[in-house]
């Protein structure tokens, strides 16, 4: 069987691509690897160092973007979950947030410039988390209330939020 001329040629010139393609691509594969080790740095955050964390995380305020701080905190980091994720020991103020962040999202705190920022408030941390399990509870707020029958009898309790303590924490107490 002889192959046309035409289809011969164009099966040389799809070889030839091919082999360029990839050669170019291994080229740029190379090329990438070389910038990536040459300006990448691993984060070298410790526990109990104090860190920024990016806003975009904690969309809370109706500020306009434009207006609202770039970072906020400072927050002190409790652990470090592999190299990618730190944990962080969030304020009041974010209570309700994810505590576990990337590292991406995070960056470290120089105190060095607090001077230039008078007016900026400073930031109440909640206690550690064995702490606050043996202080004595302080209420906060008492969120809301109902009744229960229990054995006959009419029960009242209370979704009770605690002083100092995380959203996780509010327990339904009876009423004493």
């Amino acid at each position: 069987m002889t192959i046309p001329s035409t289809a011969k040629d164009f099966h040389d010139m799809w070889k030839r691509a091919c082999v360029t393609c990839a050669r170019c691509i291994a080229e740029s594969k190379e090329y990438k690897k070389q910038k990536y080790e040459k300006t990448h740095k691993d984060p070298d955050f410790r526990e109990g160092n104090k860190v920024l964390v990016l806003n975009l995380s904690f969309k809370k305020s109706k500020v306009p973007q434009k207006m609202r701080d770039s970072f906020v905190g400072p927050f002190t980091i409790i652990r470090l979950i592999g190299k990618n994720a730190v944990e962080v020991r969030l304020t009041e103020e974010f209570s309700r947030k994810h505590p576990v962040l990337p590292v991406s999202l995070v960056k470290t705190y120089n105190q060095k410039g607090d001077y230039k920022f008078p007016s900026r408030k400073k930031s109440h941390t909640l206690q550690d988390r064995a702490e606050v399990e043996y202080s004595p509870r302080a209420v906060k707020k008492i969120m809301k209330a109902r009744k229960i029958r229990h054995n006959g009898k009419d029960h009242r309790k209370y979704l009770v939020i605690f002083k100092n303590q995380t959203a996780d924490k509010n327990k339904w107490l009876e009423e004493d």
